[in-house]
């Protein structure tokens, strides 16, 4: 993830090139000032990674974390996770999450993490890779082509990672390359184990190290949807990256779209051949944030930009983000001391749209300066008051905040405060204070409703104490 990057001790021998990368990306050197950490580009190296290895995720207040709404809290779940990334909702009050470096799935009951993981499998650990992302769906909607279209009494647990050759971290400590990012579909037995994994998407997991995406959802269509980056820095060159003569789409830079069975939904939005079929959305750098609103069931995303530009996008069939030509409203190939002056064209003539079936739109809002945005949801409930009810949260990575939108009419775009933000371009200069809705929590890598008590929950990343968060009612 982009501000999941590890220190590294490169060896003599691989002093190839270094870079310096921003929070959540690797960037170029003009930049080095800002983002004083480094990446190994050898990719034949043994990395040797230090404490803390994630030393841009924001960490959390002493005091613990804070909302501002003096009506709610932050109430503990539990803690003690390791680099957690997802996590999803079995039950009431049963949370499964996936931990990052540990390659595991670990479940939450009641408060309490159970001894045995559900699932324990070899993942690539260098910078982005990992176990990354966890969905889970309902019986009610989970259906198989290979069950003649009935409905399935299976529980079906979807699970994007980074497989590792061998065993978990040896891309880090013997320098092998990754099998691949790949989306399986395991099922839930005996309440206890995944079991009868499927591969439904077998992804590039190279030449880059960052750029890995990997949040997975299951859409109100009953189909999954999962996103992916760019896997390096210029990791890929293709049109899906906004190359106009570049190769065809290698299933990198976008959202992703398959049914419960792994096969593209017909007709392509893009096209019907493999895999631009599998396109519902392109030009990403990359996302760890996907949610569909439950008014219109339209997708929104976050998006992290290549040094700069991180999004909020509402996501229509096709839409184009605009990388590796734009990142947030701001056009690349400038010096990051440049770049916020140079502001790209409503409708830029040097992106590629796959014969019109792509769409080009501005986000509905950005940051100039990194927060590094992970989750995203709507609150379709009124359990913290009906204030709140099917608004729109983000989290971020860097700061640790939540922030809180409201929609306008249509529900295509965000009703922001009079000031600086009113624009839905919070530049470099421009605080924050009047969209944020929570404080203080360390870096946060996934928000998420739960279907069984309406509460809003938030995870957060740590070597070791990972946390649950609900927010309720101080009365509660």
């Amino acid at each position: 993830m982009k501000f999941l990057m590890p220190h590294s001790v490169p060896s003599s021998s691989s002093l190839v090139s270094i870079i310096f990368i921003a929070v959540l990306t690797l960037a170029s050197i003009s930049i080095a000032n800002k983002f004083p950490y480094i990446m190994q580009h050898d990719r034949s190296h043994v990395a040797k990674a230090l404490a803390p290895k994630y030393p841009e995720v924001g960490l959390p207040s002493p005091k613990g974390p804070t909302i501002l709404d003096p009506n709610l809290k932050a109430e503990l779940v539990f803690r003690g996770l390791r680099y957690p990334t997802s996590m999803a909702f079995l039950g009431p009050n049963d949370i499964v999450v996936t931990e990052k470096d540990a390659g595991t799935v670990r479940r939450v009951v009641n408060g309490t993490e159970l001894q045995h993981a559900l699932l324990n499998v070899s993942v690539a650990t260098y910078a982005h890779r990992g176990m990354l992302g966890i969905a889970v769906a309902p019986l009610t909607t989970a259906t198989s082509s290979t069950n003649h279209g009935n409905r399935n009494t299976t529980t079906y647990v979807f699970l994007y990672y980074t497989q590792a050759q061998t065993h978990t971290g040896d891309d880090v400590t013997e320098g092998k390359q990754p099998l691949g990012n790949r989306l399986y579909r395991y099922e839930l037995i005996n309440n206890n184990k995944l079991v009868n994994p499927k591969m439904l998407l077998d992804l590039p997991a190279t030449p880059g190290a960052i750029g890995d995406g990997g949040k997975v959802i299951v859409g109100p269509d009953n189909n999954v949807y999962v996103t992916i980056g760019d896997v390096g820095i210029n990791g890929h060159s293709t049109k899906a990256q906004n190359i106009q003569n570049g190769s065809e789409p290698d299933g990198t830079s976008g959202i992703l779209r398959v049914n419960q069975d792994g096969q593209p939904v017909v007709p392509g939005i893009l096209g019907n051949k493999y895999p631009l079929d599998l396109y519902y959305s392109y030009g990403m750098w990359n996302s760890f944030g996907l949610a569909f609103d439950p008014v219109t069931r339209i997708l929104w995303d976050t998006e992290n930009g290549l040094i700069f530009g991180d999004e909020i996008n509402l996501v229509d069939p096709g839409f184009n983000s605009g990388y590796n030509k734009i990142d947030g409203i701001w056009l690349r190939g400038y010096n990051i001391d440049q770049a916020e002056k140079h502001v790209a064209p409503l409708h830029p003539n040097d992106l590629v749209d796959f014969g019109g079936k792509g769409k080009y739109h501005p986000p509905q809002f950005t940051w100039f300066r990194s927060v590094a945005p992970t989750g995203i949801i709507f609150l379709n409930s009124n359990k913290m008051g009906n204030l709140y009810e099917n608004d729109m949260f983000v989290a971020d990575a860097i700061n640790g905040n939540i922030y809180h939108f409201k929609l306008n009419l249509q529900r295509t775009g965000l009703l922001l405060p009079s000031g600086p933000l009113a624009d839905g371009v919070a530049n470099s200069s421009d605080p924050l204070n009047q969209i944020i809705f929570g404080k203080g929590f360390g870096g946060i890598t996934d928000l998420k409703v739960s279907p069984y008590d309406g509460y809003l929950y938030v995870l957060t990343f740590d070597e070791t104490q990972g946390t649950l968060y609900r927010v309720v009612p101080v009365n509660k």
